[in-house]
Parts: C-alpha cells; structure tokens; sequence
C-alpha cells in the first residue's frame, strides 16, 4: 500500500470559483463516495473528481488527467492518509486489468459500498422507499469463478494471454488470476508452452490473421470436471494430439478438449461450432442439487456457491408452499426454475433461445422433474399461449439480462397478473427502473436483498419481490 508522504499539492479543493480544474494540475482531494464503477469520488468547488483505487477517507495529491463540463478524473499521485479501508493489494495487475476495482480496500468495507450501490439505484431510479436489506456476503472471494476466457496474442515481441484492460484490446499478462481457481493458470501456461513448442500463431486483430483467438476454460465446481476449450481462427491445429496429451499431463480432471471455430471478424468469443479432441463435447456439474450439462455455449452462473446463495434468496422471496404454478420468464437452461421445482406445483419455463430451452428440457429430464416444462417463445406470446390453455401463474420469476426487462415484458407480466413477482437482476440500477414500471402497473416492492455473487469487482447482484395490491 502507498504510504503517506507530506503534501506536494498545491491546491486544497475549495475556492474553484468559476475557474476549471486544469489538466495536469496538482489539487488535494477528500474521498467522500464511491461511484458504481469502483471509482472515489471527491468533489473541488462542487465538481465530481473519478479517481481510481482510491478508497472512502482517503485523502490524496491527485492529478488531474482529464476536465469534462461537469465532471473530471484524476490519478492518484501521494496518498496523504489513508484510508481505514485501504489494504495491500494482492495482484501486481489489478490496477492495469481493471477487474478487481476493490482490491486495494478491505471486504467488510466493499460489502458497504455495495449495499449503498443498490439502496442508491432504488431510491434516484426508481424512486422507491424500500430499504435494502443486508447483502449477501460471497461464500468464497477468491478463486471463486468456474469459468474464464484469455484472449491471446502476441505483443512485444512474446507471447501473451490474460485479460483485456479496461476500453482497450491490449491483453495484460496475466495467468494467475486471484479470481480464478490456480488450476486455471497452469493449463493456460500447458497451451501457451504449446504454442511455442510448436511454433502455433496467435490471432492478429488488425490483420485477421493468427491461429489461436482465446483460451476458454470451464470448471464444474461440486464435480470437478474441467473442459478446455481452444478458439480458433481455424479449423485444425498442427500437432493436436501433443496439445492433448500435454493438457492430460498436467490436469487429471479434464474430461472435455474442444476446438471452437471462430473465422469471423468479430468481438464475440465463442463460435457457432466445436470439435471433441477429447473426451466429451460437455463437462456437468451440480446446483442446488440439480446436475446440469454445461457445453462450451451454455449460460451457467460463475460464481457456484454464491449462486446457490442467490436463488436461495429468491426461493425465500418466492414464498412457494405446493401448490402454485411458478413461470421462469428469461429461464435461460432452467437453473432457476428446476431449483426451485420441489417447491412448487408446476414450473414453466420460457426463453428466446431455442438451444437454451433444449438445454432447460434435457436438464429436467437427466433429473427426473416432472412437474416442469419449457417452451421457446417471448413474454408476450407466453402470456398468450398461457392464456388460451387456461393456465394462470401463481409466481413469475424473473432473470433478465443486465439491460433489464423490455416495456412489453413488464406488460405482459402484469395481464397475467400473478400474485408476486420476484426479479433476480445483475444491474440494481435497470432492476430499480423495472420494479418502478410494476408498482405504476398495481405491484408493490415489497422486498429487495443484494448478493454478493462478484467478490472485488463491480458487480452485485439483487433479488426483489413485488406483490399485487388488489387481489380477484
């Protein structure tokens, strides 16, 4: 951690006026919020100052490095005093990557700003008086994610393969992430020795040229099942069988080596079609007691324990006692849904995606559930194919993508008008809009509880329940 050195700053934050924040320009600066993004927030003269991994009671020398009308961002020059938050960060590349905004800051303190994150989005988006409730610490907070996706290409002279920073297509090194479990980082270094080995090209954005695009990796985390997945700019890879027997070498839990074809000129990592190299095209793994069967395309939540934690909130919030028909709008594979099929009298389960409804009816019946069906259409042709079979919801859950629900969702869930409506959401802030858009609709926010599922990022989840204020 950056220690606290006499001041070398000049300005103190106050008395701005009407003149701008210069670029360059040294001031010192309070942290006094933390924005969405990760970033501190002080303020000169009343203007926002964005400043990376600083932390809440910070007080720093900051340069300015960038003056918009409103609002301007500055670097971290001396920490002046620190922040009781602050701890030593524990990756060399967290502030390059970009991932881990809150690795420089304890996790009590995170959890803070994260709960302060989804109360905020309720109150200013949705204008809604509901109290978050406590968030939900991860179970685990490193080495928690079950999947991870290194791109790889050539930069400097050698070979590279991590992750992208932030707004940019330059790869940070990086084969250790603290995020990843260390196995990740051992078959990433077992591809990276093949490619030298064997003189295999990484991919050339510019030029469209190059072989080996990304390394995707998938870990089953109650199984233990590890697929590796190769994309390709390409159909075939010299010397296949060496990559295979040097991945078995190194990993006994491999059950799955695919090779993913990806041609096009696109930022989309996965292509349409995979070939088996070994073993099988799939891995399975085990979620609130239900295995799923996870290919190279399936959705499937990172973080197992805390997604366990996180429809656990939502079976809580569901309130399901037997007898109810439960509809999974967004039911993507049916992860929500079949967890929650004990419970209830019926799932139906609807999604967009005709691969995932496949995926969601194999799921069930690799379980043995009966009481759940899956069918591929959109709210609104749901709600009408419900309707003409005399089938009215009891409970709609709802899981949308983190641009939240359309206009014609939230409509179509209020004519069938169940009598909760419970909304597991990645974006408090698109969830705040869409519960606003239910309580206009006749549905009262009752409940809302945040889920840690993304430990030193970002990102938090949130689970909300609505109910319906006047009953038939």
């Amino acid at each position: 951690m950056q220690k606290a050195v006499p001041g070398i700053c000049g300005g103190t934050g106050k008395g701005w006026g009407a003149n701008m924040p210069q670029k360059n320009e040294l001031v010192t600066l309070d942290i006094i919020d933390m924005a969405h993004d990760g970033n501190g927030v002080g303020r000169l003269d009343g203007m926002a100052v964005f400043v990376p991994a600083s932390a809440v009671g910070d007080r720093l020398c900051v340069r300015i490095v960038k003056v918009n009308r409103t609002h301007c961002y500055g670097r971290i020059e001396q920490i002046l005093r620190p922040s009781p938050d602050r701890i030593e960060p524990d990756c060399p590349v967290s502030r390059r990557c970009g991932g881990c905004v809150f690795r420089h800051i304890s996790y009590e303190a995170e959890l803070r700003c994260k709960q302060a994150f989804v109360q905020q989005n309720l109150r200013r988006i949705g204008k809604l008086e509901l109290a978050a409730e406590p968030i939900e610490p991860s179970p685990v907070t490193d080495g928690y994610r079950n999947k991870a996706q290194y791109p790889v290409r050539m930069q400097k002279g050698g070979l590279c393969a991590g992750f992208f920073a932030p707004r940019t297509h330059e790869v940070i090194d990086c084969h250790t992430c603290k995020l990843q479990p260390p196995v990740f980082g051992e078959l990433l270094e077992a591809v990276l020795s093949y490619m030298h080995t064997y003189h295999v090209s990484a991919y050339d954005e510019s030029l469209g040229a190059g072989l080996i695009r990304h390394v995707y990796l998938r870990r089953g985390h109650r199984s233990g099942q590890i697929m590796v997945c190769l994309v390709v700019n390409g159909t075939h890879l010299p010397n296949e069988n060496a990559l295979v027997d040097l991945l078995l070498s190194r990993c006994g839990e491999i059950v799955s080596i695919l090779l993913n074809v990806n041609e096009r000129n696109t930022n989309v990592i996965i292509g349409e079609h995979s070939r088996v190299l070994y073993g099988k095209p799939a891995i399975s793994d085990v979620l609130c007691g239900v295995r799923f069967e996870l290919s190279a395309q399936s959705f499937y939540q990172v973080n197992s324990p805390g997604a366990e934690l996180l429809y656990g909130v939502a079976a809580e919030f569901a309130a399901l006692t037997g007898t109810e028909t439960l509809l999974d709008l967004y039911c993507g594979a049916g992860t929500i849904g079949l967890s929650l099929a004990h419970l209830c009298r019926q799932v139906i389960g609807v999604e967009v995606v005709p691969q995932a409804v496949e995926n969601a009816v194999a799921n069930a019946a690799r379980n043995g559930i009966k009481n759940a069906r899956f069918f591929c259409a959109d709210a609104g042709q749901a709600a009408a194919r419900l309707a003409r079979e005399g089938v009215r919801p009891d409970v709609i859950v709802l899981d949308p993508p983190r641009k939240g629900c359309a206009p014609e969702v939230l409509d179509a869930v209020a004519a069938m008008a169940p009598r909760r409506v419970v909304m597991v959401s990645c974006d408090s802030a698109t969830m705040a809009r869409d519960c606003a858009a239910l309580a206009a609709a006749g549905y009262s926010p009752r409940r809302c509880r945040p889920v840690d599922m993304f430990p030193r990022t970002a990102h938090v989840e949130a689970v909300a329940v609505l109910s319906r204020l006047k009953s038939d």
